[in-house]
């Protein structure tokens, strides 16, 4: 039973072309939105919202730059504005165990960016990939 989650408690599964990129750190957007339509009628002050079609924002994913992703970066960097993304996120326990099936997402990956550069810096270097989304279930 889910009693509460932590942001710390999700599993998030990355695939490019078909090209399973193991698990990343961060995810953030995919968020659901919708079009709006308002209608005013004459002779009445007030509008009527009569909804509108629902969108969903991008989603942008990171996780630690390490060899292996450091080997792939020139590939995925040629994908961004082509190649088709999976996304699979699994909610989990505070024991870390699935809850379910995930919550997916799919669409294009739009944005690929290397981790910042900083000679004073201590945090961990990271990659991030944006992706355009089209598809939730």
């Amino acid at each position: 039973m889910l009693t509460g989650s932590r942001v710390d408690t999700w599993l998030t599964h990355f695939q490019v072309e078909g090209t399973f990129l193991g698990n990343w750190d961060t995810f953030s957007g995919a968020e659901t939105d919708s079009e709006e339509s308002l209608y005013r009628p004459g002779g009445y002050d007030e509008s009527m919202s009569l909804g509108g079609r629902q969108t969903l924002g991008n989603a942008t994913l990171a996780r630690y730059w390490d060899d292996w992703i450091n080997s792939l970066y020139p590939w995925l960097r040629g994908r961004a504005g082509k190649a088709r993304v999976y996304i699979a996120r699994y909610p989990m326990t505070a024991d870390f165990v699935q809850l379910g099936g995930p919550h997916g997402f799919q669409g294009t990956l739009k944005r690929v960016s290397p981790p910042d550069y900083d000679s004073n810096g201590g945090d961990a270097a990271v990659i991030e990939c944006e992706c355009t989304l089209d598809r939730a279930w």
